[in-house]
């Protein structure tokens, strides 16, 4: 069976079964649990469009966690189906961002593909952050740059939605008259490799990346 779950989908799988870690140690209503179960395969199936009989077969055991080493046992079944961010190049990124001159790339290779859905990274020879994602239909990379201020304090990640410690990312965007320019920002989390792991869906993300593009 080929991959098919995306990393934001395996996110919610997994907040799925703490919800059923959560519901067996303080319910003890069979009735409950059961509907808790059901809930949960209801949940976790709509975040497909399409599935197998097999994908399905597999993706329902999640009904089956009531502990912690049940999930781990479970999230450890499916793990290798979860679909790799797209494999990149520094040439590849570098000509995303045709104008930044001696871009410094992070290596696809220290980096667990399966665990994102965008990259991103401080560059400090232009003290300037870059976020790489793709795109919903084509699956090609995109990239946009901005500047990134920490406020030191928590709150609302755009990307996420998740209380985490965020900073203001703003961009330059044309504006409608030719020659001039207008600033986007969004509150996001400071730190991505986080923001990635709370990622439960793409559609803020690619919102984002639209509203923030050239």
């Amino acid at each position: 069976m080929e991959a098919f779950i995306r990393n934001d989908q395996y996110n919610f799988i997994k907040s799925q079964t703490q919800i059923l870690i959560n519901g067996h140690g303080t319910v003890n209503n069979s009735d409950v649990l059961q509907a808790l179960k059901a809930l949960a395969k209801e949940k976790v199936l709509n975040v497909f469009d399409v599935l197998s009989e097999e994908q399905e077969e597999l993706l329902l055991s999640v009904a089956e966690v009531r502990n912690k080493e049940q999930a781990e046992v479970f999230l450890e079944t499916i793990k290798p189906y979860v679909i790799p961010f797209k494999s990149f190049t520094e040439a590849g990124v570098k000509k995303l961002f045709p104008k930044v001159k001696k871009l410094k790339v992070p290596s696809a290779d220290s980096i667990d593909l399966t665990s994102i859905s965008y990259v991103s990274w401080i560059d400090k020879g232009s003290n300037r952050k870059f976020i790489v994602a793709q795109e919903p239909y084509t699956q090609k990379l995109k990239g946009i740059q901005g500047t990134f201020k920490p406020i030191n304090q928590k709150g609302i990640c755009t990307l996420c939605h998740s209380y985490e410690e965020v900073g203001m990312f703003t961009a330059e965007i044309k504006g409608t008259v030719q020659g001039t320019f207008t600033q986007r920002g969004n509150y996001i989390c400071q730190d991505s490799e986080a923001c990635n792991q709370n990622l439960l869906t793409l559609e803020r993300l690619h919102d984002f990346m639209l509203r923030l593009s050239n």
